[in-house]
């Protein structure tokens, strides 16, 4: 893709954290950027603090299909087209298989898995007819088990296997894709408030500019399986 300037992009899950952190870099890279959440006035708060006539607000619950089809068409209707989506919405609920509820299980994975088929089932048709970009962000725990972690691991082990499939499916369609895969970030994940206590993290402006870097490399080179640590464990 190289030249991203005039892009437009749709980021799920933008409300905070990561999300925001990539829709932040994109914007300063002139891109034309729509942040989707499940609640209106998060959204719209968010788009606020930008307060830019470049970023667009939009109310989307990534387990409803509809709801995401209905937020491409708004893309499109608002900027004509689009050329990135970045699946990034996503829960986690940890406890024991003896603890964890059907009500858990089913909001991982009808989010964190189910969602993403949503977005990018629902933006295919314009990904390819822009020769566009697709990203999913995984997380480590879509490759390393751990305890406590059987509903969220099934999610990103999912989410992994699922993005890398749709790369082969549409790379001969000019269309790349890319699975991030990041371990500890500073985030409001798992209601988690951010401290300086987290400064050793990955910070949601590194994620951004990982992004803003995988959509500049050279057209030839696809970056499918990405994997970024912080360099320090505490």
């Amino acid at each position: 893709m190289k030249q991203i300037n005039g892009k437009v992009v749709y980021i799920t899950g933008g409300t905070k954290g990561i999300g925001k952190g990539m829709a932040a870099a994109l914007l300063k890279e002139g891109c034309k950027i729509a942040i989707s959440g499940r609640k209106l006035s998060d959204v719209e708060s968010v788009v606020s603090e930008f307060n830019s006539k470049d970023v667009l607000a939009i109310k989307s619950d990534v387990r409803d299909y509809g709801q995401e089809q209905a937020a491409v068409q708004k893309i499109v209707d608002t900027f004509g087209h689009l050329d990135i989506v970045i699946a990034n919405a996503g829960v986690g609920i940890f406890s024991s298989i003896e603890e964890m509820s059907l009500e858990d299980w089913n909001t991982m994975i009808d989010t964190n898995l189910t969602g993403v088929f949503h977005t990018l089932k629902a933006s295919v048709a314009q990904l390819k007819a822009n020769k566009g970009y697709y990203i999913s962000i995984a997380s480590l725990a879509g490759i390393n088990f751990f305890a406590n972690g059987t509903g969220y691991n099934a999610s990103k082990f999912g989410v992994v296997g699922f993005t890398q499939a749709a790369m082969l499916d549409l790379r001969n369609h000019d269309v790349k894709v890319t699975t991030i895969l990041p371990g500890s970030v500073s985030t409001n994940f798992n209601n988690h408030i951010p401290s300086e206590l987290d400064a050793w993290k990955i910070q949601p402006e590194d994620m951004g500019e990982l992004v803003v870097d995988i959509l500049k490399m050279n057209p030839n080179v696809l970056p499918s399986k990405i994997e970024i640590r912080p360099t320090k464990t505490s």
